[in-house]
């Protein structure tokens, strides 16, 4: 028999209320306050002589169990991404708050890598995450929308399990400071923290920041950051469905659950900005508004113009609008070139000087290959757990996280937010409890500029 667990939930009052004294004490005590005010992500910018090795599996050693919490789509391959990073790698537990969501994955997983889940490792409810956690797991894989990220990372780190989490990390300043705690308190513990930024373990990208780093295209004055692509899936609602139900399965259109698309989507290439420039920005000025998306409470289009301590600005553009031009881009200008992210530099004159040399599928040599970054996530992983080198990158997560919220801050309310108002948010996404039935206080209208703006 699954079991089920349908009570209501209330998130802690610590992560709804963390601006408190005693929260930013509690950072501070945990060596975890530098974040606060830090601009610059430790060692980001020193010369980079070579890049690790990027092996396609993890070494062998001790068998580990993982646990799934968020059986989705991308939660279903984050699972299957785990079991192909090496051997003696289990999945024993599920946990998911529908049913169907639940039995998809096992169904998949069972299809797709010959994995059968015992009926009692498989969880359902606001809770699931806790008996996903206590089912004798070693690593649990965070996967459920972004807004339950922060206790799910801190009900992990307190059990002591190593943890892969999607990103983002929060949808808003309470969560990230939460995040902020938990992560100090993993690299206290011992514990690895890999998120799913994906493009740090890609080759081409880390080679192209090398070079750049390394000084190819001189001190770096601009960014123009862009990612425009279609509307993502919507899920219209059912006869029967509560509030919350319609929320959770249509939550990549409501912001409490996903920190709308800037947040969600965008944060991969605004993370690559912030890898490059090895800082965030201490300021936003942005505008965005809703042309085409019908459902939920997000906008479909952002623009964000960052500033940082030293002058600069970047400018970063997101369209989820469907039968429109598409481009994701990552592009970097500096005093004696310009750089593309994925793996090109030129010179002033516009001439290419350099391009990431892919080889050929058949060629002998694959030294320049890249590998699978889904799963390169959890050969990371595993070979920290295995080898005992800790590896955590919570940091450029968490600060990626804030600079994506701020710039939506500031759409949503047309002011400029500067990196300190964030940081003093007490800004909270979401409901007081979770139960199946009505959401009070969240409606499905977006936020309009100058009338009571929701931020």
């Amino acid at each position: 028999m699954k079991n089920k667990s349908n009570s209501p939930v209330t998130p802690d009052s610590s992560r709804r209320k963390f601006i408190t004294t005693s929260a930013v004490a509690a950072l501070g005590a945990l060596g975890a306050g530098k974040i606060l005010t830090s601009c610059s992500e430790s060692g980001s910018t020193e010369k980079i002589k070579a890049l690790p090795p990027m092996p396609e599996k993890a070494p062998d050693g001790k068998p580990l169990k993982a646990g799934l919490i968020g059986c989705g789509g991308r939660g279903t391959g984050a699972a299957i991404n785990f079991l192909d990073a090496g051997n003696g790698l289990e999945i024993i537990a599920l946990g998911d708050v529908f049913q169907d969501k639940l039995d998809n994955c096992r169904a998949e997983l069972k299809k797709q890598r010959n994995v059968e889940i015992a009926d009692g490792k498989c969880f359902i409810g606001f809770d699931a995450y806790e008996k996903v956690i206590d089912s004798g797991v070693d690593i649990v894989l965070l996967c459920t929308p972004p807004h339950f990220r922060p206790a799910h990372v801190e009900a992990a780190v307190n059990a002591g399990k190593h943890i892969f989490m999607e990103k983002p990390v929060a949808v808003d300043p309470v969560g990230a400071r939460s995040m902020m705690v938990s992560a100090e308190k993993a690299k206290q513990k011992g514990l690895c923290m890999v998120s799913g930024t994906i493009r740090r373990v890609q080759k081409d990208f880390m080679e192209t920041r090398r070079r750049v780093v390394n000084g190819e295209i001189g001190e770096i004055v601009s960014a123009h950051i862009i990612r425009n692509g279609g509307a993502l899936w919507v899920r219209k609602r059912q006869p029967g469905w509560s509030d919350m139900e319609y929320m959770l399965r249509n939550w990549a259109n409501f912001c409490w659950l996903s920190g709308d698309h800037i947040v969600e989507q965008f944060i991969h290439e605004i993370d690559v900005m912030n890898w490059f420039l090895g800082k965030t920005p201490v300021k936003a000025i942005a505008w965005g508004g809703r042309q085409r998306r019908v459902t939920g409470d997000q906008y479909d289009f952002f623009s964000v113009e960052y500033i940082y301590d030293n002058g600069m600005h970047t400018h970063c553009a997101a369209r989820q609008i469907s039968g429109c031009s598409n481009l994701t881009k990552q592009f970097f200008a500096g005093t004696k070139g310009y750089a593309d992210a994925k793996g090109e530099i030129y010179n002033l004159k516009g001439e290419k000087i350099w391009s990431y040399p892919y080889p050929e599928k058949d060629s002998p040599d694959q030294t320049w290959k890249v590998n699978d970054p889904f799963v390169q996530e959890h050969v990371n992983l595993i070979t920290a757990v295995r080898t005992g080198n800790i590896i955590n990158d919570s940091e450029g997560q968490i600060n990626s996280t804030l600079t994506t919220i701020m710039g939506r801050m500031s759409a949503y309310t047309g002011k400029d937010v500067t990196w300190e108002e964030v940081m003093n948010s007490d800004l909270y996404l979401g409901p007081k409890t979770y139960a199946f039935g009505p959401v009070p206080g969240i409606e499905e209208k977006p936020p309009v500029i100058g009338i009571e703006p929701k931020v």
